[in-house]
This record gives structure tokens, sequence and C-alpha cells, in this order.
């Protein structure tokens, strides 16, 4: 059978190994493995949101309000923008998808950081479209300038990672307010900003306003999402944001009822719970200074992180072994080796699990 030729080397995304396979394969009780591999929220998701989920157990035979018209106003009133600059996703990830197959063509090339997320190259990949990467790891816009002016009639798509994943890197608001200036209007910048409700705690400098932004400028889409802070990963619910004519397209690509009824129910909910999203960012922050002090102790060289995650290379041990040898004992981290960095990606967990973590890390080293 044939396929298309552009897929024929297309990477496969790797995802963080699920609890259940690393108990099968290693013979460990499921509740004395630790992971932080996949930028979970280590506090599960809130009370409220666990109750609303019981009482939707009886609605898993019904579809949602495919309109998701409760969902698009609650974000609307948070963000002051209005339902129609709205649109929600199965996961952020799936409205990249979209952007990529509305934009994006064997014709085009997207443009990114040397190391960001990697479904934005997959998905570029994936339709044949040309992917610009900037020499330096992080986002450096004034290489990403130049790529751009140098090859501004192929690309029409840039993605700007903030904070970035899986570096934990942050630019600051008015960096980016000055780069997209720089950008012709048929060029649509896509600011992911899965990790925005960390950046904003530890430094309000970072914190992109998405009302301003669509006000602004007419090729700009915001994407948030309800999977880290929310701790609703597994329920998979994403947002986009940006001016109308962008999001009326976006919808053609839209499949109906792309969220589950329950997934509704929770993102709806979590929305109103802002003592738990404190919660949650006051432990990632607090915790990960466990995780700074271990690095500088142990001459580690780290990036300091806006997210809830924190990134460690290391130069005489190999990435790769420390995660294997680690999976034996039951501690899930992510190696970075696809990448192509010898490094974890370490999420920032529970301190009774965060110093387990070191523990196993220290023998390691």
């Amino acid at each position: 059978m044939k396929f298309n030729s552009h897929i024929a080397n297309l990477p496969v995304y790797e995802a963080g190994k699920p609890i259940e396979l690393v108990a099968r394969e290693f013979g460990i009780k499921n509740k004395d493995i630790i992971k932080l591999a996949s930028n979970e929220n280590p506090l599960g998701s809130s009370k409220k949101v666990r109750k609303t989920l019981k009482k939707q157990a009886k609605n898993a035979n019904l579809y949602p309000d495919d309109s998701y018209y409760e969902l698009k106003d609650a974000l609307a009133n948070k963000f002051s923008v209005e339902s129609k600059n709205i649109i929600i996703g199965s996961g952020s990830d799936q409205i990249i998808e979209f952007i990529i197959h509305a934009k994006a063509s064997k014709d085009t090339a997207i443009l990114q950081a040397g190391v960001t997320f990697a479904m934005y190259g997959i998905y570029a990949a994936a339709v044949g479209a040309k992917v610009y990467k900037t020499k330096s790891q992080s986002h450096n816009l004034e290489e990403m300038k130049e790529i751009y002016q140098a090859n501004k009639d192929e690309i029409n798509i840039i993605f700007l990672c903030l904070p970035n994943n899986p570096l934990g890197e942050c630019l600051d608001a008015n960096e980016v307010l000055e780069f997209i200036k720089s950008v012709d209007k048929d060029t649509l910048v896509v600011l992911d900003c899965a990790y925005m409700e960390f950046a904003r705690f530890k430094d309000n400098a970072k914190f992109i306003n998405p009302t301003n932004l669509i006000k602004t400028f007419k090729n700009v889409i915001y994407l948030g999402t309800f999977s880290k802070a929310y701790g609703l990963g597994g329920m998979r619910v994403g947002y986009g944001i940006a001016n109308e004519k962008i999001i009326s397209e976006l919808h053609k690509l839209r499949p109906p009822f792309n969220i589950t009824t329950p997934s509704l129910a929770a993102a709806i909910c979590a929305l109103k719970d802002d003592k738990f999203i404190k919660k949650t960012v006051q432990n990632n922050f607090s915790q990960m200074q466990i995780y700074e002090k271990f690095a500088k102790e142990n001459n580690i060289k780290f990036i300091p992180s806006y997210a809830n995650f924190i990134t460690f290379f290391f130069e005489k041990q190999d990435s790769s072994k420390i995660c294997d040898n680690l999976l034996k004992r039951g501690i899930i981290l992510r190696n970075l080796k696809s990448y192509g960095l010898n490094a974890v990606r370490i999420t920032i967990g529970k301190d009774k699990q965060n110093k387990m973590v070191l523990k196993e890390l220290k023998k390691e080293i």
C-alpha cells in the first residue's frame, strides 16, 4: 500500500511512558511509581472538578453542546473578548493542527525556535511544508527576524512557545509584541501559551494579554490549555483566541463534538476555581527551588524555568541511560534525546516525589 511520500520519514511524537506500562514491565505497583515526564499537574484536578465529573457520568451517552456556548462564554469573560473570538480544541495541539492545515502546504514553510514543541514540525511535515529553525536552541527573536526576512515568500506561520517546552525559558511580553510588528500581516503568528499561568505567577512581565493582543494584531492567535495548571490533561481541552476572521476559518476544519461531554463540564468548572490554580503555581515554584539547588550543588546546567518543569543538561552522563535506570526503579522522566539534547526534563511534582527523584538521580551522576 502506498502513502503520501512526504510522511515517509515523519517522526512519531514521543509521549511519556504511562504508569500502567512501567508497572507491567518492571513488576512495580502503580502506587509506587512516580511519573514526572508529561508535565501533568501533580495535585491532580480540583475537588470541584472531580465532583462535577462524577455527576457527568450519567451523561456519557450524550454528545456535548457542539457550540460550546457556556465554555466560550466563560473564557470570553475571563479574557474580555467575545465568544466569536474563541475556538475549542481537543487539547491546544488540535488547534495547532487546524492552523497547519489552514495555512501550510508543500509550497510554504513555518518558522520556530531551534528546540521547541515537536508537534509544530511534525504537523508541518505532514502536509509537506518546510520547517525553518533558529540555530539557537531557545527563542532568539533576532535570528527569527533574519530567517523570516530572508524567506518571507515561503514562511507564512511563525510559532512562539511561551514559556518554551521543553526548555522552560520565556520571552518578555513587550519583546513578543515588538517582534509581531515586524511580521507581514499575511503571516500568522501563533503564541502557544500552554504554560502561561506559571509564567505570569513568576514574572508578570511575561504575561501575554489576549485581550490587547487580538485588538492590536489581525494576524495572531493565542493558544491556551486546561491540561497543565488546571489539571485536566486527561480531559483534552484547549482553546484559541484570535480575531473573528481567523477563528471562522479554523472552524471549517473543526470536526463536530471534538471534546467530550465530561471534558466540557470539567473545563467550565475548572475556570471558576482560581484557588486551585493559585495552589498549583505556588507548589510548582516553591518545589522548583529544590531542583535548582540540587543542580547548582552538582554542577548541572539548567535554564531557569517559567513552566511546570525543569530541564537538566548533562555533559558526562548519558540522558538515555539515566532515564532507563530510573525507569527500572519506578521513576518516569522525559529523555530529550529525540530533541537532539543530552538532557532530561522533569515535571515539578509534590515534595515527597521530588525528594525521591533527586535521591535516585544523585546515584546516576
